[in-house]
């Protein structure tokens, strides 16, 4: 009985794991390209915003705790199977499955783009995917070990080469600019969707919430203090590059990353940042795979999946959801789709799905506060529903800023449009022919939680006659 047995550490490097990629920090140089310092005010922004929806999601675990799907099984039993299945799988297995193969490619990239080894960049893609599926097939301890040496190892790396770079340091010859070059705030508002992109990811732990010490404190705590942290290191860069490489080639980078590593410290300075690229590429493969296997197993113990997903190995690992989210990677990557010039673009069209499921996690809480205000809770976001409700606005409002150019924000739009109609579709179909349950008839919380135990017998499942089993739902011991 000692599953608990990841601490505050393994908590901030999983939230930090999902969260600093590298295609955030080819963000951080597009946005720092066209605002210089200025990019600050938006990151500021998205982070507080951000944090509002960590604190309601810290609540939501203390509601119901232990769960291995999160956010599944909350809104499961605040608004209904159909809202479930919608945000769940448009914002989280579509558009990770999509991030993590881009991740993957990038991997490939770096290393090709400093050693000759005339090895295609899937080949480096795949080879990286089998040892991170390895490794989250032998469970959750092995899974926080390696979190923990490449997001440290990440953190530190940003961090010095920030502080160098801000303090004059490096051994390149510094550019002499404005600094700022943000006219007005409608400025830093039009960026803020982009910001948004550096911040997601920190509820990443609340899956493995159950395999937590003191998770009341460390869960809400361990959020928090990854969101601070990366934004902090992340103030750093940007304040650190404006000393050594020209806005404007900043924003024209396909790797700015990289660019400001060489212009800071030279050969040395690439070769580290390629390095960085690297933890960052294995942080987030690493944590994505982890999570959506949790997720997956979540919803098969709520029947929003296939029951298959939530058999264990004998290592504990979640295995069915480790292989195909780690096989969908693969074929990505082997087809060669990864490296599509629109995948980008795609990304962005995939976070407006990640910001829906944040302003349904802010909903869950109100219902909760008003649906059950008596519940025992470890963890009770302060100041009654003023958070939730900021969540919810600034996650609207980054919606609607999600990216500068109109024609391009409609074009986002247009395309989730067409997703969340399969979605619906998609969604309907499953609740009326095998959940047979009304789309929007929220779950009694308690037959929710009772669903994460074994000895709980869903409504669907019949045994064969004579074994004394009914049609109805069962709970035995819970």
């Amino acid at each position: 009985m000692n599953e608990k047995k990841l601490g505050l550490p393994s908590v901030i490097s999983t939230g930090v794991g999902l969260i600093v990629a590298t295609s955030c920090l080819m963000s951080l140089g597009s946005g720092a390209g066209a605002l210089g310092i200025g990019f600050i005010i938006p990151m500021v922004l998205a982070c507080a915003i951000n944090i509002c929806t960590a604190l309601s999601m810290a609540e939501l675990n203390a509601v119901m705790p232990n769960l291995t799907g999160g956010l599944a099984q909350y809104t499961l039993a605040g608004m209904g199977p159909f809202v479930t299945l919608v945000t769940m799988v448009g914002g989280y297995i579509v558009c990770q499955s999509i991030a993590g193969s881009v991740e993957c490619a990038m991997f490939g990239n770096a290393i090709n783009s400093v050693f000759d080894t005339g090895i295609p960049s899937s080949v480096w893609c795949i080879l990286l995917l089998a040892v991170l599926i390895t490794a989250n097939l032998l469970g959750i301890d092995m899974f926080a070990k390696i979190q923990n040496v490449v997001v440290y190892g990440l953190i530190a790396s940003l961090v010095i080469m920030g502080l160098l770079g801000m303090f004059g340091m490096g051994t390149g010859e510094r550019v002499s600019q404005p600094m700022n070059l943000a006219g007005s705030f409608s400025d830093c508002f039009a960026l803020l969707g982009l910001a948004f992109f550096l911040f997601i990811g920190c509820e990443f732990v609340i899956p493995i919430s159950q395999n937590v010490r003191n998770e009341g404190k460390n869960i809400p705590l361990g959020m928090i203090l990854s969101l601070v942290v990366i934004c902090g290191m992340q103030i750093l860069v940007v304040a650190g590059t404006g000393n050594y490489v020209k806005w404007e080639d900043l924003g024209e980078s396909v790797s700015p990353h990289i660019l400001y590593g060489s212009s800071l410290l030279g050969r040395v300075g690439s070769l580290w940042m390629i390095l960085v690229s690297i933890f960052a590429v294995i942080s987030t493969v690493n944590s994505a795979i982890s999570f959506l296997s949790y997720l997956c197993a979540g919803m098969a113990k709520i029947n929003l999946m296939p029951e298959v997903f939530a058999k264990r190995n004998k290592r504990g690992a979640y295995y069915v959801g480790v292989l195909l989210i780690g096989a969908v990677m693969t074929v990505v990557n082997a087809t060669g789709l990864s490296t599509s010039d629109s995948l980008s673009f795609m990304i962005l069209v995939a976070i407006v799905f990640w910001m829906v499921s944040y302003i349904i996690a802010n909903i869950n809480v109100l219902i909760f506060r008003k649906r059950l205000p008596k519940a025992p809770r470890t963890f009770k976001v302060p100041f009654g529903p003023v958070i939730p409700v900021i969540g919810i606005i600034g996650n609207l409002f980054m919606i609607w800023n999600i990216d500068g150019d109109p024609a391009v924000r409609n074009s986002i739009y247009a395309i989730d449009g067409i997703i969340f109609a399969i979605l619906v579709v998609y969604a309907f179909l499953w609740c009326r022919f095998r959940l047979k349950k009304p789309l929007f008839q929220a779950i009694p919380i308690h037959e929710v939680m009772a669903m994460e135990s074994p000895l709980y017998i869903p409504a669907h499942r019949k045994k064969k006659p004579g074994r004394g089993m009914t049609g109805k739902t069962v709970r035995t011991g819970v």
